[in-house]
Parts: structure tokens; sequence; C-alpha cells
């Protein structure tokens, strides 16, 4: 008599859906379901393994006929930033960097609504309440934690949805991430609009990079990188970097 092994996942399809990066085209998920019950070394290996994290629960694209959708991760030891990586980080260079717990905040949220309505204001996360941001920041049962990124309030432009004649500092990115046993995984991002010639998306990422090689975890895990998506394009920017294949992790 074989024996049931409790923790196991089980694993469930969603309903095709029109691909939100390639016109034309449907998606599918792979998902299952993430809990406090579930083995912790199970659990890591999923999010190694091509599968990203929503709220609790771990999905991977599952679609017919189409494998567009492939996991990247930068080789953070070997990583060795470009002449305009450099620049974005000289430009960034006062900003004052904080590590934090998963814990939601009105001032967060308020630098995500500001980020949605501009940038992804037709996207599915655009009628994002509150309450829905407060629980992707905080529903997690693995090692996740924010990063956040501040400059004094009036050195911002007056364009700025938080400038202010003040000294305070003010929210003005935010990251989203999980600590994995090899790496860190960039799960969700946002800056303030107002400023594009910072490039914060490009330097949450080298910062990121940078911790990794602090905490002596050789991997940046980015999501997928689709070709012919332009909304991902930016990722193949940071290498060294492998690509999940069906032969394994593979340097680019």
């Amino acid at each position: 008599m074989s024996e049931h092994k409790t923790d196991f996942p089980q694993f469930y399809i969603t309903t095709a859906q029109p691909c939100p990066y390639l016109p034309g085209r449907l998606e599918r998920k792979l998902f299952t379901h993430l809990s406090h019950g579930r083995s912790g070394k199970l659990i890591d290996r999923l999010l190694k393994g091509g599968f990203r994290r929503s709220q609790n629960i771990a999905y991977t694209p599952y679609c017919d006929g189409c494998t567009a959708c492939v996991p990247v991760r930068i080789v953070a030891d070997e990583f060795e930033p470009r002449r305009s990586f450099k620049r974005v980080q000289q430009v960034n260079k006062d900003l004052n960097i904080r590590r934090c717990g998963p814990v939601p905040t009105s001032e967060q949220y308020s630098l995500f609504r500001s980020y949605i309505d501009h940038r992804h204001g037709d996207g599915g996360m655009a009628d994002m309440t509150v309450l829905d941001y407060a629980m992707m920041i905080e529903d997690s049962v693995v090692n996740t934690f924010l990063t956040e990124y501040r400059v004094p309030a009036r050195s911002l432009p007056e364009e700025s949805d938080f400038y202010e004649d003040s000294d305070e500092r003010a929210l003005v990115a935010v990251a989203l991430c999980d600590r994995l046993s090899d790496g860190i995984s960039m799960v969700y991002s946002f800056f303030d609009p107002a400023l594009a010639a910072r490039s914060l998306g490009t330097h949450m990422i080298l910062e990121h990079v940078e911790f990794a090689r602090q905490l002596g975890l050789p991997y940046v895990y980015l999501g997928y990188w689709i070709e012919g998506s332009s909304k991902m394009g930016y990722k193949t920017r940071f290498g060294p970097q492998e690509f999940l294949t069906s032969d394994g992790w593979v340097r680019r």
C-alpha cells in the first residue's frame, strides 16, 4: 500500500484567457496553493524551478502550442554593470534604502496607485483596492521582504504626486521580493512615474544584484522573459544570465 503524502501539491489549470503580452494568443496557467503546512523545501524548489509567486499561489504558464515565456535569472556573482548602468547608479546615489518585512502602508499604496494609474491603467492591477494591495504584500508563506527607496520631498519635480517643500523623505520606489535558498526573486516593483530620468526600475534590479552578492546568493530571479514582448525586453540587458529550458538552467 502506498503512503499518501499530504504535503505534495495539487495542481490546477486555469481556463484560457487573452494573453496580455502577445496579441492574438491565449494564455493558461498551471498553479498550486502554498500554505504553511507545505514543505519549505518543496516551495523553494518550485520557485527556483520556474514557478512565480502571487500571494499564496505559485504558477507557471501552461499555454497550448506556445512556450514563449522563459524563466530568467541573473548570475549575480559574475555581474559587471555596463556604462549605462553605472550612470543609473550615479543618478540614484542620493537614495535612502531601507529593508523591511512585508508590512503594507498607506504611503506605499499611494505610490502604487500613482504608478498603476500612470503606467498600467488598462492592466489587470488597475482595479486593486487598498485591501488587495495589502494581500499582495503580506499574504506569503515564504521569506518575503520589501525594499523602500526615499529622497527628500523637495528634490522631486513639481509634477510628482509626492512633491512637497519639505526635507521629509518621500517614498519613490518599492520592491517586493522573496529570499530563496540560492537567490532573490523579484516579485513586483513600482516607482514614482514622474521620475523617469532616474530609471528606478533598472536601479532596483541593480541594487538587488548587489544585495544578493552581499548575502552570498548567486542569483536574482526576474520572472519570465517573452520573446516578441516589448514589456519584457529589458530583462535581457542584465547579464550574464541563465534561461530555464527543458535541459535545466542554461547560460545565455
